[in-house]
């Protein structure tokens, strides 16, 4: 494709560039069409317009399916920034007014919704009961991509375990969550610990995080015999369910599986571990209104508690 210079941005191209990002998001161009109320043809015409007006190939589209290109891959990268900064934008006009009225988006690592104190829940409640205005988008992800968000103004805030500090960003501490070494009903563990040592745990599979964790969870890990590995809890859950392998879980997550009788923890004394769950948001002097009333929410949540 013949390359362009991109002399001024238009509304069309802001409009151009939306369909784009749904498109990427529903993965298909047929599946975005009623989301975005327009025909595949349309849609398609639509992301010519755009390549020709950006000259460059963002997606492949045919009979092998939608596949980004590594410049569409870039593109997208690059829109999210520009709806967050338009986002930005619209949030400090709204400053303007008596009423919040906007966007509010906020990152939080998968599985904290069992956590027995809800402040989020509670708070992010709060927020859309008393501003009938405010858009709350949730992203559900990971640790490091909830850090990047929130650094490159994608997010407002997140809600992550605390591992290793970064120096751009605030730590708000909400809680601490404590996890304890599982298995499964199937597995050996399950009705006979009274003869058994710390020392004989390496006899038996576990699994692995390979997502960051704090030195003393690391430490605890050194003692299994860590043979799978696992992107994220629920895939750990999968592994301790089928009665195969020992994993560590947050008590508050394994409390289902637990009092349906289908999993029990062992060696609560020793193998326990304590993981400081904090709301991040970037450092320095903030200005977005709805980020302001968020925060103040939740720190009255956190102090009545």
């Amino acid at each position: 494709m013949k390359p362009s210079k991109l002399n001024q941005v238009t509304d069309f191209d802001i409009k151009l560039l939306k369909i784009f990002k749904t498109v990427c998001d529903c993965h298909s161009f047929s599946s975005a069409e009623s989301i975005l109320g327009i025909s595949r043809s349309a849609i398609s015409l639509h992301m010519s317009d755009l390549e020709n007006r950006l000259g460059i190939r963002l997606c492949q589209r045919g009979r092998a399916g939608f596949a980004l290109t590594n410049e569409g891959r870039e593109v997208l990268e690059y829109i999210e920034v520009l709806t967050a900064s338009i986002e930005d934008f619209k949030s400090k006009i709204n400053q303007m007014h008596n009423h919040l009225k906007g966007e509010f988006n906020i990152g939080i690592i998968n599985n904290l919704v069992t956590m027995p104190s809800g402040y989020i829940t509670n708070t992010l409640g709060q927020l859309a009961e008393e501003n009938a205005e405010v858009v709350i988008n949730i992203s559900m992800s990971t640790l490091s991509d909830i850090e990047c968000r929130v650094l490159d103004n994608r997010l407002h805030a997140g809600a992550i375990p605390q591992v290793t500090p970064l120096s751009g960003l605030d730590y708000y501490h909400l809680y601490n969550e404590n996890s304890f070494l599982y298995c499964g009903q199937n597995h050996p563990l399950f009705e006979q610990l009274s003869d058994i040592h710390l020392k004989d745990l390496k006899k038996w599979n576990a699994v692995q995080p390979n997502y960051a964790m704090t030195s003393k969870a690391v430490k605890l890990h050194q003692l299994l015999n860590c043979t799978a590995t696992a992107s994220d809890r629920e895939g750990i859950a999968f592994l301790i369910l089928t009665g195969k392998y020992l994993g560590f879980l947050p008590d508050h997550y394994a409390k289902k599986w637990v009092s349906e009788g289908i999993m029990r923890s062992i060696f609560q004394e020793n193998l326990q571990y304590s993981t400081p769950i904090c709301l991040i948001t970037r450092k320095g002097k903030n200005t977005n209104s709805i980020l302001k009333a968020f925060i103040h929410m939740l720190d009255q949540r956190v102090s009545d508690a």
